[in-house]
């Protein structure tokens, strides 16, 4: 049989196919999708789930013309093969490749971009009264969102404006009862009842003046075909709701879909993922987090832990698995997540706040107005924090420092290696008279033997991990490893001195004093924003204490950091160890 995905680069040419040449063209489209995913890696299950939805919407509505958004994105892989990309697919997630969500300036079909969930509906009402206000009242808009992002705060402050305007929006609601982990919380439960038929008579989205459609098989294209240009055809809002399978089409992902969100690399006819090579590696710092607070958790009995739906992703399973009664996942809902930790610290609780870095952006006001401001010792774990590889700006850590830095109250803590972080967690479930931000990055320590007896730190302390005479190299966090490793190379060279300062702030007095006196040259790397950093930190430092010397700061400059392989997004920022060694050398 020929090929029909082969000769389609755009909708246009999707257009015109006879609808029963559709079925065959989705599962080429599968084909193509697990083909690439295999051996590049990337979001595969999500996609997969969405390959006849996908090619419904392209089929009947006339993008780009009409505006179609996918929340988070992490679904839109078959999207971007229709609209011209599938030449370049391969690409995708690589340095110098197309980004694996939607990118408004990477194609006109990507009408907004995202990678945080939730924010679809608000984007498509405001191009939908955007139309209104300009007179274009025949473009159609639609946001593709699924079950567990539908969840979050702003999904409903969306759905609670759109449903009192007239506007010419479709939401997809794609259902299948999976975020990255399975969806939580009593909207899931709702929606299982509508599926199941054994709802409340009255609909949630038709109270909220919603047209509601559905529920509808989300793999029958002739269906989905039929019910789309129905819709079309409906002024205001609506919401279709479909029932799809995360993995569609492989049959490893759909049996674990927690694992083939994004699996890694896999045998594309089995679906098996593909073996490592056996070799003891260091552990994830996210399950140093994860299997040291059950550790805790287990000795005290006040500790509890927090994770906006990122139970695997953070680690916070183990808790879960070992003391369910009190760990919480409590859905993509950051700010409630923050808020309800201020509640348990106020009323005697320890809480860990798991939540990745980029994502505690969206609940700042939280962070100050409910947890630094009333002084509650929240721990707040900072996972993925600086530069996180593949899901590119949207997911970078590299803001932490500096929107945190300037909160009062609040103490931030980047550990060197595994041990630290054990023994921050340690410390802080003892007793603090602050909140903390502990930031650590994604992926492996390089500690083997790292499940040490834990040990109380002193707040506020530095320390010398190498000693020199002519140049203070001074980290903060795990990059410090890179510069130990870059020394090594050197031959440990007597004018170089290396420092830790794990406490960004406070910052180790006494000991930045010192060296601001007694060392020629300053230098200071993060993994994090150059702007308002820890590098920063120090200079601010040395202007109140009235020290007038050049102070280099290697940062995360200030524009946003691509994707690509980690090693790369450093050389690109100004902070791998080559760049460091050249500065260096020039004073040796």
């Amino acid at each position: 049989m020929n090929s029909i995905l082969e000769h389609i680069n755009s909708p246009k040419d999707l257009k015109s196919l006879h609808q029963k040449d559709l079925g065959q063209l989705a599962i080429e489209l599968r084909e193509f999708i697990i083909d690439i995913v295999s051996v590049k890696e990337g979001h595969l299950g999500a996609s997969l789930g969405v390959v006849e939805l996908t090619i419904a919407l392209h089929y009947v509505f006339n993008t780009p013309v009409d505006k179609l958004i996918w929340d988070v994105g992490h679904q839109a892989y078959g999207h971007k093969i229709l609209t011209g990309r599938k030449d370049i697919f391969d690409t995708n997630r690589q340095f110098g490749g197309i980004s694996g969500f939607p990118k408004m300036k990477e194609s006109e079909f990507d009408a907004f971009g995202t990678g945080h969930s939730s924010t679809s509906i608000s984007a498509l009402l405001g191009m939908a009264i955007s139309a209104q206000l300009q007179g274009k009242i025949e473009r159609q808009h639609i946001a593709v969102i699924g079950d567990a992002s539908i969840a979050s705060g702003m999904a409903f402050e969306g759905l609670n404006h759109a449903g009192v305007t007239n506007a010419n929006i479709l939401i997809v609601l794609n259902d299948n009862a999976m975020g990255i982990d399975p969806s939580v919380g009593a909207l899931k439960k709702y929606l299982t009842n509508v599926k199941t038929g054994t709802a409340k008579e009255e609909n949630i989205f038709e109270c909220l003046n919603f047209h509601y459609t559905g529920p509808i098989d989300g793999h029958d294209l002739p269906l989905l075909v039929q019910q789309l240009k129905r819709l079309q055809k409906i002024e205001g809002p609506k919401l279709l709701h479909v029932i799809t399978t995360k993995g569609k089409g492989l049959q490893k992902a759909e049996e674990n879909q927690v694992t083939y969100h994004a699996p890694g690399k896999f045998d594309r006819q089995t679906g098996e993922l593909q073996k490592k090579n056996g070799a003891i590696e260091a552990p994830k710092f996210q399950d140093v987090f994860g299997k040291t607070i059950v550790e805790l958790a287990l000795k005290n009995e006040k500790i509890v832990g927090i994770t906006p739906a990122m139970p695997t992703g953070s680690s916070l399973k183990y808790m879960m698995e070992a003391i369910p009664e009190r760990a919480f996942d409590v859905g993509i809902a950051e700010q409630h997540a923050v808020t309800l930790a201020a509640g348990m610290a106020a009323d005697g609780l320890i809480v860990f706040c798991n939540i990745y870095s980029t994502f505690l952006q969206r609940a700042y006001d939280q962070v100050i107005h409910d947890v630094a401001i009333q002084n509650l010792p929240v721990i707040f774990c900072l996972d993925r924090a600086g530069l996180v590889g593949e899901d590119g700006p949207t997911h970078h850590g590299v803001f932490d420092i500096a929107y945190l830095r300037c909160i009062p109250n609040l103490t931030i803590f980047s550990p060197l290696n595994e041990m630290a972080l054990r023994n921050i967690m340690y410390t802080a479930q003892l007793g603090l008279d602050h909140p903390i931000a502990i930031r650590y990055p994604r992926g492996r320590g390089k500690t083997l033997n790292w499940q040490l007896p834990m040990k109380k730190l002193t707040i506020g302390k530095g320390e010398i991990l190498k000693k020199g005479t002519k140049i203070a190299i001074i980290s903060t966090g795990p990059i410090g490893n890179m510069i130990s490793d870059m020394l090594i190379a050197l031959d440990e060279p007597d004018e170089i001195a290396h420092y830790n300062f794990p406490f960004i702030k406070p910052l180790d007095s006494v000991l930045l004093k010192e060296i601001l006196q007694n060392f020629e040259h300053i230098i200071t790397i993060e993994d994090g924003s150059s702007i308002n950093g820890f590098g920063s930190a120090v200079l601010e430092f040395a202007n109140n204490v009235g020290i007038n010397k050049i102070i280099k700061i290697f940062g995360v400059p200030d524009n946003f950091i691509t994707h690509g392989n980690t090693q790369k997004l450093y050389k690109k920022a100004g902070i791998d160890k080559m760049s460091v060694k050249k500065y260096v050398q020039q004073f040796l």
